[in-house]
């Protein structure tokens, strides 16, 4: 699956249902990774993702937390687009398989805050299966990278946690967060 620009939000798009695996291929200023979906582990992540993909949601987007083994975090910094999906909270499910090296998953910060923000395991991260945030228990993975984890593991990690610490301020504008974060990696 690919995309190239953005487009207006519709509430439709919440509808659309991911086959049951489906690969995506993220260009990136790095290179190239492939991630494979299995709808199976996680049905409503795999969903959202599906549709994310679909609506170019990810194009021009920040990897905007790299924590040096542990998680590479991702998603769109534009909270025009993000506050459209973010209205729609992707709900809890449970952890069936195990945070390992190259899984994806949905960041979260409480129950039913799923939406738009993803990590990709950078080690075998298996207490993520289990620990509990305000009542919730684990991040359900939902694909994996099947290519190019080597180009994950390069993106840009000498920032660590300060951007998160920055990101919810200065989401909204780009210009801004690449001034003091300039050497952030991208999706293309």
């Amino acid at each position: 699956m690919a995309g190239c620009t953005h487009q207006p939000f519709k509430s439709r798009w919440l509808k659309e249902k991911a086959p049951e695996t489906f690969s995506v291929r993220f260009e990136t200023s790095k290179g190239n990774f492939d991630i494979e979906v299995t709808r199976e582990w996680s049905p409503l992540a795999a969903d959202r993702f599906y549709q994310l993909i679909r609506h170019n949601y990810f194009t021009n987007t920040l990897f905007y937390r790299v924590v040096p083994d542990f998680v590479v975090q991702f998603g769109n910094t534009d909270t025009t687009i993000t506050n459209q999906w973010n209205k729609y909270k992707v709900p809890d499910e449970p952890v069936l398989q195990s945070n390992l090296k190259g899984m994806l998953s949905y960041a979260r910060s409480g129950p039913e805050t799923r939406g738009t923000d993803l990590f990709i395991n950078l080690k075998d991260n298996v207490r993520l299966d289990t620990v509990k945030a305000q009542g919730i228990k684990g991040y359900p993975p939902f694909g994996k990278v099947t290519n190019g984890m080597d180009v994950v593991e390069s993106l840009y990690s000498g920032y660590g946690n300060k951007t998160l610490q920055v990101y919810d301020s200065l989401s909204a504008n780009r210009t801004k967060y690449l001034e003091i974060f300039p050497k952030l990696d991208s999706i293309k």
